[in-house]
């Protein structure tokens, strides 16, 4: 898809600029964000697991999903955006999106086994000081912390998300 390719042009060069992270320790964290695709149900309430965790622990959390086709929108409680929401040149009409990639967010958790060219757009464009997610190549380049462990539900990786970034001071 054109879209895609226009999408992996601009993370490109986005990744060639110099990033200014100043990391801080889980317990120094006051803001988390959180970026995944809606796929199912089971998936949702594992993700309201995770920022139980974080409210817990004294977290201000933020949620954007993208949800894709023909996938519904489970209780409307996290903003989300679809493919009609990013337009063939690759460029965002959802403020959502834009309001996300500003936050400063301490952390930003990305919940996704299967890396997507917009979702790496969006952690590329995060003004976060800390991308953690699932170890795959693709990742690389947009995530400082990924964990990798046999996981093979999302529940797993948001476990080991969370118990990675605790260990950090």
């Amino acid at each position: 898809m054109f879209r895609n390719k226009l999408l992996n042009y601009r993370l490109n060069k986005l990744l060639k600029k110099e990033r200014n992270n100043n990391q801080v320790g889980y317990g120094q964290a006051a803001s988390f964000g959180i970026l995944y695709s809606a796929e199912d149900l089971k998936k949702h309430e594992s993700i309201k697991k995770l920022i139980k965790y974080l409210k817990k622990d004294g977290k201000k959390v933020e949620v954007l999903s993208y949800l894709p086709e023909d996938v519904q929108n489970f209780e409307f409680r996290f903003n989300f955006f679809t493919e009609k929401d990013v337009n063939w040149r690759g460029k965002f009409k959802n403020q959502d999106i834009l309001r996300f990639t500003e936050q400063p967010f301490d952390y930003l958790f990305y919940v996704d086994f299967e890396s997507l060219p917009v979702m790496r757009y969006i952690l590329a464009l995060s003004k976060a000081k800390c991308r953690v997610g699932h170890f795959e190549e693709e990742n690389r380049p947009v995530c400082e912390l990924m964990v990798a462990p046999e996981l093979t539900t999302h529940n797993s990786l948001i476990e080991e998300m969370y118990k990675y970034t605790k260990i950090l001071a």
